[in-house]
């Protein structure tokens, strides 16, 4: 643990990683069940992989840097970015500006850092990156990716989604997808629907099933009003 709080990375320049096609320039307005106040926030999630054979002298940030830009092509409102409109209404203009990207080095190992991988982590300045701007939600880039190579051979992928974007489960297909990828899948088994407006609210408002649950029942008398007669 006491190595683990003296690790200290050395990151290259950060860049854009975008599309390795072109991709529909095109906005969409986030779904009213996205489009919350307290989703406006970026996730982080930090990962952590052991050296294997089977990738010796392969370089991991090279690979995952090439099967996120793939990936990017399906996922392409990710590689946009965020503005509001008409009553701070959220909506992504899918400019395919990409997402940011930065690769790392590191003098420890996994064995060394051990839990302090876990939450509450203390070493997430050191896994991932936070330049000036990347955690805004408003014109910033919609996904954060660092690779952390280690003196053991594994590395560490520390990233960081904006949560109007994905949920969880989301990210976790986002990220199923590039590891298809990076295994020589020409496209993912199960690319992304971007058909939010399935999930709006209809305007103006047609309410086809009667909710119960929110109907006004009469009070019932408390203790105190009883006692008081």
């Amino acid at each position: 643990m006491a190595v683990a709080l003296l690790m200290k990375t050395r990151r290259q320049q950060p860049e854009l990683v975008k599309p390795a096609k072109p991709t529909p320039n095109e906005s969409k307005g986030l779904s009213d069940i996205d489009d919350q106040g307290g989703l406006r926030y970026q996730s982080p999630a930090i990962m952590a992989y052991k050296h294997t054979p089977s990738v010796e002298g392969k370089d991991p940030a090279k690979m995952i840097k090439s099967a996120l830009s793939e990936a990017l092509v399906y996922y392409y409102p990710l590689a946009g970015r965020l503005r509001e409109g008409q009553n701070q209404k959220l909506i992504v203009d899918c400019t395919g500006d990409g997402a940011l990207f930065v690769e790392a080095e590191s003098d420890v190992t996994l064995e060394q850092i051990g839990d302090a991988i876990l939450p509450p982590c203390p070493l997430m300045d050191e896994l991932l990156l936070d330049a000036f701007g990347s955690q805004g939600i408003i014109a910033s880039p919609l996904l954060v990716f660092q690779v952390t190579r280690l003196k053991c051979g594994g590395f560490i992928l520390g990233v960081r989604y904006n949560h109007t974007m994905c949920d969880v489960f989301g990210f976790a297909q986002l990220m199923n997808n590039i590891v298809e990828i990076v295994r020589g899948v020409e496209k993912p088994s199960t690319p992304p629907v971007w058909e939010r407006h399935l999930l709006t609210a209809r305007n103006p408002a047609r309410i086809t099933c009667v909710h119960h649950e929110y109907d006004c029942k009469e009070h019932a008398p408390c203790i105190c009003d009883l006692l008081n007669k």
